[in-house]
């Protein structure tokens, strides 16, 4: 039986800091708010597709080109 594991980005604000962004300039990348991403950041649950898209890009399957491209 394949075992499930969950999308965990408990950290997500801390890997923010790390690469020097502000709220508004990490999750815009994303189609979110500065508002929403501050939600996320603060322990609310991040919805699924929004997860996938975050893991797509932290596992190097996305580029910061790819997420711009698809905001356009």
């Amino acid at each position: 039986m394949a075992r499930k594991s969950k999308l965990d980005f408990s950290d997500i604000a801390n890997a923010r800091k790390k690469q020097n962004l502000n709220q508004t300039e990490f999750w815009t990348r994303y189609g979110v708010t500065q508002s929403g991403g501050s939600r996320y950041e603060s322990g609310r649950n991040i919805p699924k597709p929004l997860a996938i898209l975050l893991w797509l890009h932290r596992s190097g399957k996305l580029s910061d080109k790819d997420l711009a491209d698809a905001l356009k």
